[in-house]
């Protein structure tokens, strides 16, 4: 029962906790380190004197204490009391513009100084408690890669002295994106896990949910976060209806529409009716638009494709991403056909760039299907297969590799000649 406590509290609890202990200590290895003792004690206190009733108190002071014994150890003690004691001159009141813990770590992991990459990679990792291999696979990079990346990044901002410390409001913008990112992949990992048994993980959506509305209150007239708000809203609207009983994933068109929570998508078209008729729209607000186009059709039939071609289209054109393309190409394949959308999928296979990414192959095998060359999309199955470490999603894949005469034996899928 304490184990299961414990494990809550670190879902729920630990941007809370560390972004507390890091206002403390000014060092991200020192307080990562301290919080994870504060887990530690947890385990083993928990079972013999019961759970707190404020799980995330508890923590947070066991940790901040654990941080202030390893400064007075360290004979730092002295060096920091001004920062446990009062504000510093050139910080910001706390009264400034960001006032929530997790979001002032995320805008300070964000710091202009990092390089973009790092900046999303370290805010998963230490805001939100992402695992770093499952960062790793977010970026399709080895986890050693990210693992390396993360002890740059952090490195970094003690060389260069980076403030945990709240931005001034004019400071604000140019950390827009970053943060925006961060809070986009968060919903991402958590809307079909990386790993495990389920699709999503409802307290990485739930989390990126939360950030999401607290920057749009933040910054209010950003029309980029109101399209990243709205995105996240559709995709959530959408939650329940992603699986069946058994715990299946379902594509699109096998979705049960009536089951869409209408408010979530009714909100979302207004912050994007809002972020329109702002000025240009941004990569979050085009997303945001396709996704209510999806939403917002009577049937998968009659789904505006050609709108969301073309959305696409401009898409890429502001933001030049492969997997930008590889959307483009599943509209394209209904706009004009599949053998199009095959040849926009191999000239990103022969780049290269998409080599980890899994909807790749599973994409190319839907369309050579469509093609009638069955054998080409068992095999196209079986390199999906190979790069997906969620339960549900391979269960999914090997079931299309089926319906195109795959067979499954021995651990592995061949062709059924």
């Amino acid at each position: 029962m304490s184990e299961q406590a414990v494990e809550r509290a670190h879902r729920e609890e630990w941007a809370y906790v560390l972004a507390a202990t890091v206002r403390l200590t000014r060092d991200l290895d020192a307080a990562e380190e301290a919080v994870q003792d504060a887990y530690v004690q947890a385990l083993r206190t928990w079972g013999r004197d019961g759970v707190p009733e404020r799980p995330g108190a508890w923590l947070t002071t066991v940790a901040r204490r654990a941080a202030l014994n390893a400064m007075k150890r360290e004979r730092t003690l002295a060096a920091k009391l001004p920062l446990l004691i009062g504000v510093e001159e050139d910080e910001p009141p706390e009264t400034g513009a960001v006032q929530d813990d997790r979001l002032r770590l995320i805008f300070t992991c964000c710091h202009p100084a990092l390089a973009p990459e790092a900046r999303v990679a370290l805010t998963l990792r230490l805001v939100c408690g992402v695992a770093t291999p499952d960062v790793a696979r977010a970026f399709l990079v080895p986890e050693t890669t990210m693992a390396a990346r993360l002890t740059r990044a952090k490195k970094k901002i003690a060389a260069a002295g980076i403030p945990y410390a709240v931005p001034y409001e004019e400071d604000l913008p140019e950390r827009v994106d970053a943060v925006l990112t961060v809070i986009h992949l968060l919903y991402s990992t958590g809307h079909t896990a990386p790993t495990g048994q389920e699709l999503v993980r409802d307290e990485l959506t739930g989390r990126a949910l939360d950030l999401a509305r607290m920057l749009v209150r933040l910054l209010p007239r950003d029309r980029e976060a109101r399209g990243l708000l709205a995105l996240l809203l559709v995709h959530q609207a959408r939650r329940a209806t992603r699986t069946d009983a058994a715990g299946r994933l379902l594509r699109l068109e096998e979705q049960d529409r009536s089951a869409w929570d209408r408010a979530l998508i009714a909100e979302a078209d207004r912050l994007i009716i809002g972020a329109l008729t702002a000025g240009p729209p941004g990569r979050f607000t085009l997303q945001a638009a396709i996704a209510a186009l999806h939403a917002q059709a009577p049937s998968y039939a009659e789904t505006d494709w050609p709108q969301i071609l073309i959305l696409y289209g401009e898409l890429l054109r502001i933001w030049p991403s492969p997997v930008v393309a590889l959307n483009r190409a599943v509209a394209l394949a209904v706009v004009e056909g599949p053998a199009a959308a095959l040849e926009a999928v191999e000239e990103l296979e022969r780049e290269g760039r998409l080599s980890g990414y899994r909807y790749l192959p599973a994409t190319k095998a839907d369309l050579l299907h469509r093609l009638g060359r069955d054998a080409e999309a068992v095999e196209a199955y079986r390199a999906a297969l190979a790069l997906s470490d969620n339960a549900a999603e391979q269960e999914f894949l090997l079931e299309r590799a089926r319906t195109v005469g795959g067979v499954w034996h021995g651990g592995e899928l061949w062709v059924n000649r």
